[in-house]
């Protein structure tokens, strides 16, 4: 004799769950397009509020280094100045009021303390030859230094390393700390593509930088950057790593390499950080 099987079918959703419902249900897997900010000082605090924000998710992931590392946001106005940390301001407490808005010959217009010689060194000379880049980020962090002093390639090894997937330099040309713009022009020249500006460098035996065309995606970048360099690490540490074909690699970063996503994977990390330190915006 023949078993009938009774099927349970799903009842329809229950009244209060109903009126919760959109009322024109659609198929939604993106963002909304940001809206443009009003007006050029709207753009300048947005700005400055990411940048400060971005040194204080960098204390988070442990790219604080004494006193090295700084991350720079062109000014929306005065394009050929841009804001930046102050020297001996440990990531973790700057503030939008401790930034420092700098001119294109290295000196402080707004700030009182001191300016990494550094940071103008380099990033100057970013900002200047790459008028599309609005921010660039550099630090001492631990893997995108360990991983600079085997003197290779970024390899692209997994989905997440398609985002640089021809998009990061490789800068050989160490001669100790980067004081004279004549290096911040070399390190520029090395993120020059035929086409646009590459993501970022690999600076040999000193550590990595990004830039981008928002704080949102230099910022990310950076993170995303270490973490593909602590990737390559534990994978050739523990054996030969298998690379993503050259066809996958480069679709793949043609769906996912967008500083689209780079800003609101930033986002997603900076709402947590503004709601539990405030003060990051004072």
């Amino acid at each position: 004799m023949s078993a009938i099987l009774s099927i349970e079918r799903p009842s329809a959703a229950p009244r209060g769950l109903r009126e919760r419902f959109n009322a024109a249900p659609r198929q939604h897997y993106w963002f909304e397009a940001p809206p443009a900010r009003p007006s050029v000082e709207a753009e300048r605090r947005h700005r400055q509020e990411r940048l400060a924000g971005a040194f204080r998710l960098f204390a988070r992931f442990g790219f604080a280094q004494g006193l090295a590392g700084h991350i720079t946001a062109r000014d929306p106005e005065l394009t050929d100045h841009f804001w930046v940390n102050p020297l001996g301001v440990h990531f973790s407490r700057i503030k939008v009021s401790d930034l420092l808005l700098v001119n294109a010959r290295g000196e402080t217009v707004i700030g009182h303390r001191p300016l990494n010689k550094a940071a103008f060194a380099i990033h100057a000379a970013i900002h200047e030859r790459h008028p599309g880049v609005v921010a660039a980020a550099h630090t001492h962090s631990t893997f995108g230094k360990a991983f600079s002093t085997l003197g290779q390639p970024l390899a692209t090894l997994t989905q997440d390393s398609c985002v640089f997937h021809g998009d990061v330099a490789l800068f050989d040309d160490f001669t100790g700390m980067v004081v004279d713009t004549s290096e911040g022009d070399r390190i520029a020249q090395a993120l020059a593509k035929d086409v646009g500006v590459a993501k970022g460098a690999i600076l040999k035996n000193h550590g990595i930088l990004t830039a981008g065309p928002t704080v949102e995606a230099a910022a990310w970048w950076y993170i995303a950057l270490d973490n593909a360099c602590h990737t390559q690490l534990l994978a050739q540490a523990a054996g030969t790593p298998q690379r993503i074909d050259e066809a996958t690699a480069r679709h793949t970063h043609g769906q996912i390499g967008g500083p689209e996503g780079a800003l609101h994977a930033f986002e997603s990390l900076y709402e947590g950080l503004v709601q539990s330190e405030p003060d990051v915006l004072e």
